[in-house]
This record gives C-alpha cells, sequence and structure tokens, in this order.
C-alpha cells in the first residue's frame, strides 16, 4: 500500500527510458535496475520500506509492463491509497484505490532484458543543483541544438551547460554561488539532447539534483524523493565527437 504520488513519480522516472522492467521484491525494499535499448541511458530505482504505508516483499521478481502500470495508477489522485498485490495464483497483480480494481497482467522476467552493472567511475566533478536549473539548461539548448555539452570550469568554480549550433549558440553559466555544492574538477562532456530531455521529465523541478560529471565519460544524476525514502539514479552515456 503506497500513496499515489509516490508511485506515480517512480514510474515515471522509470517509464522515461524503458516500456517495461523487472521489478524485484525485496524484503526492506522494491528496486528497479534497467537499460534503454540502445544502451545509451540506465535507471536504478529503490524505493525502501518506509516509503509505504504497508510493505511486504519475499523476494520475489515481476515483470511489468510499465505503460500499462502508469496508466492505471495516474488515474489515482496524488493523495490516494494505491493497493498492489500480487496474486500467487494467477501470477497477476491486483490494483485498488478509491472503489476502482485493476488486474494487470505480468511479463515473464525472463523476456526482459538483462538487468546491467553499474560501472565503477572516477568522475571529476560533483555538482548539487535544482531540477529546474537543469530544465532552464536543456529548453535553451533544445533551442539551437540536438546536443547538449556539460562542462565544469575548475579556474573559475562554475559549471557550464552549453549547446552549439548550425547559426547559434546557447551558455548558460552556474557560478558556486548558484549552485547548492560544487566539488569542482575538470570535466567536459557531449550528451544527446533527446535522452537528457527524456531524463528532465522525471527531475522534480525542486529537487536537489546531484550530478556527476567527468571528461568524455557518462554522466551520474542522483535525486531523492518521497521525503528522501524513494532515490533514482541515471547514468547517461557521452556523445564522443570524430574528429
Amino acid at each position: 500500500m503506497v500513496e499515489a504520488s509516490t508511485i506515480q513519480d517512480a514510474l515515471e522516472s522509470l517509464s522515461v527510458l524503458v516500456d517495461e522492467c523487472k521489478i524485484r521484491l525485496h524484503s526492506d525494499e522494491l528496486s528497479v535496475r534497467a537499460v534503454d535499448p540502445a544502451n545509451v541511458a540506465m535507471a536504478d530505482l529503490s524505493l525502501e520500506q518506509g516509503a509505504f504505508e504497508h510493505y511486504s516483499g519475499g523476494g520475489g521478481v515481476i515483470g511489468v509492463n510499465l505503460n500499462r502500470l502508469e496508466d492505471i495508477v495516474n488515474m489515482a489522485n496524488s493523495g490516494d491509497l494505491i493497493n498492489l498485490e500480487l496474486n500467487e495464483r494467477t501470477r497477476k497483480l491486483d490494483i485498488k484505490f478509491d472503489g476502482l480494481s485493476y488486474t494487470l497482467s505480468l511479463i515473464d522476467p525472463d523476456s526482459i532484458r538483462q538487468e546491467p552493472d553499474i560501472p565503477e567511475l572516477d568522475l571529476a566533478a560533483e555538482i548539487v543543483l535544482e531540477g529546474s536549473q537543469i530544465d532552464r539548461g536543456v529548453k535553451a539548448a533544445d533551442m539551437v541544438s540536438d546536443h547538449i555539452r556539460l562542462r565544469v570550469d575548475d579556474a573559475e568554480e562554475a559549471l557550464y551547460i552549453e549547446a552549439d549550433g548550425d547559426t547559434d549558440d546557447v551558455n548558460l553559466k552556474l557560478t558556486r554561488e548558484d549552485l547548492i555544492a560544487l566539488n569542482s574538477g575538470t570535466a567536459n562532456s557531449l550528451f544527446s539532447l533527446d535522452y537528457l530531455k527524456d531524463l528532465n521529465k522525471a527531475f522534480p523541478s525542486d529537487a536537489e539534483i546531484t550530478t556527476e560529471l567527468g571528461d568524455d565519460f557518462p554522466v551520474k544524476f542522483h535525486f531523492n524523493f518521497a521525503e528522501g525514502l524513494a532515490n533514482t539514479t541515471y547514468m547517461l552515456a557521452p556523445r564522443i565527437q570524430s574528429d
């Protein structure tokens, strides 16, 4: 049993990348790790037991169609309590809220792509900023280009969000004073704007987004919701430009 807004936020953080996933029902948390079909972006989600009004997991794994599950829970008001129960006999998910009952057929977990490992990366810079600041940079970059550069200037102690178009350029400079925190180090990587636009849809505008960045390395984004009891991490591979 979980508040609708919590499960809605959790599903949105996954559905921006994948259509289906494996949900692991641990004894003390629910977790999902999934990678998009092109192996460019990955999502890692955990919902602690405390994020639920009631939670009982027996260590099983279920496969779900995220789009269908999201459509169902989005019918609920944000404050509604949603009850999700796995029917062991039918191997279907029974969903109930506000007088509505829905039975969702599950997917064989073995038919879903294998969950990726999270690589160990030594990323030079760590920036903490509001989701609204990322949103501003992404929207500005989208006006001129299909790629976006994230760059930390160690000497200036500033994060740059940049995009170069055929005729126009965009440059957003965020200094240490503009950011929540900055552990600066030289970092400069280019990314597909389409992917970052998708991830941006799930960033809460008022959340603190911890960003780990390196030189031509994947970027990591971390953020919490549900009063810190739920966590999502994204990893996005860089776009390497040929000479």
